[in-house]
């Protein structure tokens, strides 16, 4: 099988292309990617893209057909991907998140390629009271970020798949260690505050339900998502992609990083304004279409990967918020340096 993941150079990609080298030898793995984040590396003695057979740099809002006349699958993780970004460039979040996917999905099926496969986001349920969102709850997306997943989906719906398995697999929110960290994210925000600073600080009530999942898991569920049948879920099938005990509140989870690493302490403000983004997740149906690719990571063994990955980096930056771990950070560095105009194109250097 020859496999395409767009977006290959960012956080979950190099852990995805790792479990698939160990999972599926047999698969040549063409990896695509703009390159923004390629230099962000973490813990990495070689660059994570050796382990791709082939690697192009491109935008996916100008994707080449041949190169999908050259694969199997397509897996697409390009995305701005989290919400201060969203916000910040929310006409280009729709450009990639949306329209860009949405069009390499409809030409996929067209060159006849047999698996498209979307990482989308559980962010879409939004702010969801009377307890884990089904999928076929009403969505309630609350940023540029989870609107464009959902308008992908609805594309990917639309689409007369053929002979082809689409999936789109609603993720938790991503944790976990790999070769390009990323601290904006809850958990390992909190892991990266209590190394560097000794104190997990919450800048809400900490009441907030947040769904998570380690970037080991994510990488699990695409290898299903390109081998799955038809009869696990259907020709397109949406589905939460997690697991029951993942479900946390966000207090919840400062506490098992307090617990995880000696020294550090919590402390809540209590004046913050509340976070609506908070919502519990079912995942029953991913459970009974995918018995074999189940989360296994636990929350105790995430944390302490973090902690082991940031400890061999001789982490110990409080200031971390302001450097290259923060996705947005990185882009508006690029701006600023000009190496980037405010539509995310490179410029001529």
């Amino acid at each position: 099988m020859n496999v395409l993941i767009t977006g290959n150079m960012g956080y979950v990609g190099p852990v995805v292309v790792r479990h698939l080298r160990r999972t599926m030898p047999d698969v040549r793995i063409y990896g695509y990617d703009k390159g923004f984040f390629g230099h962000c590396l973490t813990d990495a003695a070689v660059l994570p893209e050796n382990d791709c057979d082939v690697q192009y740099f491109g935008d996916v809002r100008a994707f080449p057909d041949e190169i999908l006349q050259q694969v199997d699958a397509v897996v697409m993780l390009a995305a701005i991907s989290n919400d201060p970004m969203g916000a910040s460039c929310e006409q280009v979040t729709d450009q990639i998140n949306h329209l860009a996917c949405a069009d390499i999905a409809r030409r996929a099926v067209a060159c006849g390629v047999k698996r498209v496969v979307l990482a989308s986001s559980c962010r879409m349920y939004g702010s969801a009271e009377g307890g884990a969102r089904k999928e076929t709850d009403a969505l309630n997306p609350l940023t540029a970020y989870a609107r464009s997943k959902v308008a992908t989906e609805q594309a990917l719906a639309a689409l007369d798949p053929g002979n082809a398995i689409l999936t789109s697999l609603r993720f938790s929110t991503a944790c976990g260690m790999s070769p390009r960290l990323r601290l904006d994210l809850v958990l390992n925000d909190f892991v990266a505050c209590a190394l560097a600073s000794g104190e997990i600080t919450i800048l809400s009530d900490g009441m907030p339900w947040r769904p998570l999942i380690d970037v080991e898991d994510m990488a699990r569920s695409i290898e299903w998502a390109l081998t799955r049948q038809a009869d696990q879920g259907g020709q397109y099938v949406a589905v939460n992609v997690g697991a029951a005990e993942w479900n946390y509140q966000v207090r919840d989870l400062a506490e098992a990083v307090v617990r995880r690493v000696p020294g550090s302490r919590l402390s809540i403000n209590a004046d913050a304004p509340p976070d609506r983004r908070s919502y519990q997740v079912d995942f029953e149906k991913y459970r009974q279409i995918a018995p074999q690719h189940q989360p296994q990571v636990t929350l105790d063994q995430a944390i302490d990967r973090l902690k082991l990955g940031l400890e061999r980096m001789h982490f110990s930056d409080a200031n971390f918020r302001n450097s290259q771990f923060m996705r947005l950070k990185v882009l508006e560095a690029h701006i600023d340096g000009g190496r980037l105009t405010p539509d995310l194109n490179w410029t001529a250097q």
